[in-house]
Parts: structure tokens; C-alpha cells; sequence
């Protein structure tokens, strides 16, 4: 019996026998990376910074995103906008993406929809060093993917309704206070809910 399987090769017959088998079969693996898996909206990939319609910042430096992060990988240095000692924004922006857990944490602390994670999750680098995102290249991924930044807001249900506007006010944010303008100082646009838009929303 064994010289037979021995001059017949049957266990390698055995073996191609599987093979063509599993030849005329559909296949299942997707030929990375020229073919890729459709990626749903909430997906938590890399963290962007976005603008107003504008192009002016969203970020108003309150490091409340700073404060949420689990692994202390964001660094936020806020400052004054000159002749508005009320208005702030973010002088400097810093996310290490190398410690970063994708948890989404920081988006939902935002009081201004000025973070939102895109579908992008091919960050591998051969210097580490170039995994450290600054303000500029946060507002550069925002402004790539900012379709994929808006449906992950709305996906999670933290649109303000200034991303995409519709009637009536927005709900999930913060309010800031008006500016003073007795100073000579110009009237921002107003960001979020006012204080009146509150009491009123309270009141119903």
C-alpha cells in the first residue's frame, strides 16, 4: 500500500484535488490596496481639525479635547484674538497619532464641531517623528476629508446644525457669551447656542 501511494503520489493528488477545487469557487479576499472595504461614517480613523463655511476656525482653545483624551496625546496652547479679550483660539494644536487610541473621546468633548475623525487609517511612517500632527496638517486633512469629517458628526449625532444647516437650534453643544464690543472691538459671528437662544430652549 505504500509503494502504490509512493509511485502514484496520491496524497498529491489529494492536495490538487482541494486545490481545483477552491479554483472555480467566489473568493473572498479583497486584493489590497487596489481594492478596499467600504468604510462606514462613524468609523474612527485619523482626527482633523475643521473651518466654517468662511474658512475661518472652529477651534475655540478650550482644551476640553485636551482634558478628555485618555492617552494625553493632544497639546492645545490657546491664546486671545487681538482686540477681543473674550474671544480665544487655538495658537497651537498637537496629536501625537502614535499614542493616540482612536476612542473618539476628544470629538465628543468639542463644544464647536471642530474635531471630527476621518475614514483614514493608513498612517504607517518609517520616522515616528512625522506621526506628530500640528494644527497645520489637522485643517490640511480636514480640508481633504471634510465629506468624511461632516458624516462622522452627524453619524454620532454632534451636528450644531452648522455643518449642515436646517431650521431650528442646534442641540449636543455648549454656549458662548456675546462679545463685548463697548471697547471698539468688531461683532463675531456667534458660535453655537447664545445665551437667550438657552432660556428660551429651557423654557420649552
Amino acid at each position: 500500500m505504500g509503494l502504490i501511494k509512493t509511485v502514484f503520489m496520491t496524497e498529491l493528488l489529494m492536495g490538487l484535488k482541494i486545490v481545483f477545487m477552491q479554483m472555480f469557487k467566489p473568493y473572498c479576499t479583497l486584493q489590497y490596496p487596489h481594492v478596499k472595504h467600504p468604510i462606514p461614517d462613524g468609523y474612527r480613523g485619523l482626527m482633523s481639525l475643521l473651518r466654517y463655511e468662511d474658512g475661518s476656525e472652529r477651534c475655540v482653545g478650550c482644551s476640553l479635547c485636551e482634558a478628555a483624551c485618555p492617552s494625553n496625546c493632544i497639546k492645545v496652547v490657546s491664546d486671545e484674538v487681538p482686540g477681543q479679550p473674550l474671544v480665544r483660539y487655538a495658537r497651537e494644536y498637537y496629536l501625537d497619532i502614535s499614542r493616540c487610541v482612536f476612542c473618539g473621546f476628544c470629538t465628543e468633548a468639542c463644544p464647536v464641531d471642530a474635531l471630527a475623525m476621518t475614514k483614514v487609517y493608513e498612517a504607517s511612517v518609517y520616522d515616528r517623528r512625522e506621526l506628530m500632527f500640528d494644527k497645520r496638517k489637522l485643517y490640511a486633512l480636514g480640508e481633504q476629508f471634510l465629506e468624511d469629517g461632516k458624516a462622522y458628526l452627524v453619524a454620532h449625532g454632534m451636528d450644531d446644525g452648522t455643518l449642515y444647516p436646517r431650521e431650528g437650534l442646534g442641540d449636543n453643544r455648549y454656549a458662548f457669551p456675546p462679545v463685548d464690543t463697548a471697547h471698539g472691538g468688531e461683532q463675531p459671528e456667534q458660535i453655537g447656542l447664545t445665551r437667550e437662544a438657552l432660556e428660551v430652549e429651557e423654557i420649552r
